[in-house]
């Protein structure tokens, strides 16, 4: 029996967190949860974890009604943004705790709790405190308690939101087999994050939230490659996606005082406006290109960032090397236009690289 939702609504005081959302979680798979900050991401985990009761909507797992099922009984781990550990107990004894809790047998908790160290590439680290480990460690601890449980149903709320960015980068894959390799086949797991790229690389089912509504479902691909609408291509993508107001004359995309040949993709557009877009990676630097102005630059990791402006126009792209940029510089950029989208009037997609449509 898969997690259904049904015309989920939760409001708190005055405003709506959750605006009628319907889900269809399937066994033995991984859905992310994508949206900015106060999307409602929390809110939902935390309604479907039975922390926050819906003014409406229903919720069933196993042919039952999951809103009458009390906390303790949901069989559901929760991993959350903040290392939730007991900083009294070793390592070993952190996971164990949920197995104690249910008397188990001492030698299958330790043979879970080993299962899961191994998981989480924490072998080794039983003895350990808690106040001895790193932050990535400390959240492997959070995981594997988490899944020691062997839950039905593991929520997992922003969990590498605050680590840095190289240990960041280095569990998002490390979390990737974990999933694959750690959880039976009757496990859901429910993933939220922020940031696009996570949610990519997990290569799961992918919700768009976007304050309290559902934007877009479907895998990871085709959420980047065709983004419904500009939100969605907003969220899906760091940086947003540049989005230009663009017109069509003679076969040729004109904006501000720039003008490039339309590609064969968008060369059936309808309508003599449009919204051109065009992602931060898809803008080169090139000699023989239009000069912009350096507005900011920003180090990203081993990315350099430029903010650039000509006029009303502004663009983002990104570089895959460290360069360093001064305020008001001259650089000249070209635009892939072989990869550019198109959004109609109203925001909707008009067409992709990809062969995507909404119109």
């Amino acid at each position: 029996m898969n997690l259904v939702g049904e015309n989920i609504s939760y409001k708190l005081t005055e405003e709506l967190q959750l605006r009628k959302i319907s889900f269809n979680f399937e066994k033995g798979k991984l859905y992310t949860i994508l949206g900015r900050t106060l999307s409602g991401k929390t809110t939902l985990l935390k309604t479907i974890a039975g922390l926050l009761m819906p003014d409406s909507g229903t919720i069933k797992f196993e042919d039952k009604n999951f809103l009458e099922v009390p906390v303790w009984e949901r069989n559901i781990a929760m991993v959350y943004q903040q290392f939730i550990n007991y900083p009294h107990l070793n390592v070993f004894e952190n996971i164990a705790f949920p197995l104690k809790q249910r008397r188990l047998d001492p030698q299958k908790i330790k043979d879970e709790v080993f299962k899961s160290l191994k998981l989480v590439g924490l072998e080794g680290y039983e003895k350990r405190k808690i106040q001895e480990l790193s932050g990535g460690q400390q959240q492997r601890v959070s995981v594997a308690r988490s899944l020691v449980k062997n839950a039905k149903i593991l929520l997992l709320d922003e969990p590498l939101v605050n680590l840095d960015y190289k240990l960041r980068e280095q569990l998002r894959e490390e979390f990737k087999n974990i999933f694959i390799n750690g959880l039976s086949e009757e496990s859901i797991v429910i993933f939220s994050t922020t940031d696009p790229r996570e949610a990519m690389e997990l290569n799961g089912e992918v919700i768009v939230l976007d304050e309290g509504r559902v934007l877009q479902v479907g895998a990871a691909k085709e959420i980047f490659e065709n983004p419904k609408n500009l939100k969605v291509a907003a969220i899906s993508n760091d940086p947003p996606m540049n989005i230009l107001k663009a017109d069509i004359n003679s076969n040729k995309i004109k904006f501000e005082d720039i003008e490039i040949d339309i590609p064969d993709h968008l060369s059936k557009i309808e309508s003599e406006s449009f919204n051109f877009g065009i992602r931060a990676s898809d803008v080169e630097l090139n000699d023989n290109g239009f000069e912009f102005e350096v507005e900011l630059a920003e180090i990203s990791g081993s990315e350099t960032l430029l903010h650039l402006t000509r006029g009303n126009a502004k663009i983002i792209t990104s570089i895959e090397e460290v360069m360093d940029f001064k305020i008001r510089d001259k650089v000249k950029i070209n635009f892939k236009s072989n990869k550019a989208y198109a959004f109609d009037e109203t925001g909707n997609l008009a067409s992709s690289p990809f062969g995507g449509s909404n119109v």
